[in-house]
């Protein structure tokens, strides 16, 4: 059956007009702002379509590739309808596009003020709207780390950033000590009985012989992030039994990195595989989005 078209491919046709609203934008900026906050309410109310039409079950056998085409494609001529009317989403982005370029007014004179590369900047911005600022943030953070590590091992950035996210619930449920310091321990490793730096004492769940049972587990502590990802990327680069999940991520296949990742006992998890796989997939699309 055909698939839906995701957030990231329709903004991909959407925005595809970026080159000429940047051009009209020397020409007419309050025009081109307008536009690009029509387009982007477009994008919001096929989502919403989308959604419902997901959330609702299908009529039956008389389903099938064609009509699903057919009411997609209905949906989209809707949004395009419905987008831009007074009052409606696109003001609220109009207005949030005005204060990305940094001018109190829409004015052609005022806008002409604010850089083309502004209005540029803004639109991408706008585009991860669907995506927790937390994750936004925490993605930017490790980035530069993520790629020193991925200059050590061969295992891109991405992939890196996504574990460390899943292992700390995107820095929200990061390692911390005893009395709340931190360890910048963004993935969970244990302190091990070669390790010589700090660490800290924490409650963690394990899951043995298909039960889950409450430890308390000595973990890594670190001076910086800097530290914790350059510290995974030896661990990852040194330990035999994770050579081939090295080789499968090297060769850029995420699914194969987070199965080789559970099946060399990183963790005890069942479902961590899969978890890891998922996250990755989304770093990946927000690091497209913001780029």
């Amino acid at each position: 059956m055909m698939s839906s078209p995701s957030f990231q491919s329709i903004s991909g046709q959407s925005l595809g007009s970026l080159d000429q609203l940047k051009a009209q934008a020397s020409r007419d900026p309050k025009g081109a702002v307008r536009e690009a906050a029509r387009q982007f309410e477009t994008l919001f109310m096929q989502e919403v379509m989308k959604s419902m039409r997901a959330s609702t079950l299908s009529s039956g056998m008389l389903d099938n590739s064609a009509t699903q085409l057919g009411t997609e494609m209905l949906d989209t001529q809707f949004a395009g309808k419905l987008a831009g009317l007074p009052g409606g989403l696109s003001d609220a982005i109009q207005r949030q596009l005005q204060r990305q370029m940094g001018v109190q007014d829409l004015s052609p004179e005022s806008v002409k003020k604010a850089s083309q590369t502004t209005l540029a900047q803004a639109l991408p911005a706008l585009a991860t709207k669907g995506i927790p600022s937390h994750v936004q943030g925490f993605i930017q953070q490790h980035d530069a780390a993520a790629r020193a590590a991925s200059a050590a091992t061969g295992i891109p950035a991405s992939f890196m950033v996504a574990q460390a996210a899943h292992e700390s619930g995107w820095g929200r449920r990061e390692i911390s000590g005893a009395d709340g310091s931190k360890s910048h321990n963004l993935f969970g490793i244990k302190a091990t009985p070669g390790w010589t730096g700090k660490t800290v004492d924490v409650q963690t769940t394990e899951v043995i012989n298909g039960q889950a049972h409450k430890v308390t587990a000595k973990f890594r502590a670190y001076g910086s992030y800097d530290e914790a990802f350059k510290d995974y990327a030896r661990l990852i680069s040194s330990n035999d039994r994770y050579a081939k999940v090295v080789a499968q991520a090297q060769n850029g296949n995420a699914a194969g990195f987070a199965r080789g990742l559970q099946l060399a006992g990183y963790a005890t998890d069942p479902g961590y595989a899969d978890k890891i796989a998922k996250t990755i997939n989304t770093t990946m699309r927000v690091q497209r989005a913001m780029a």
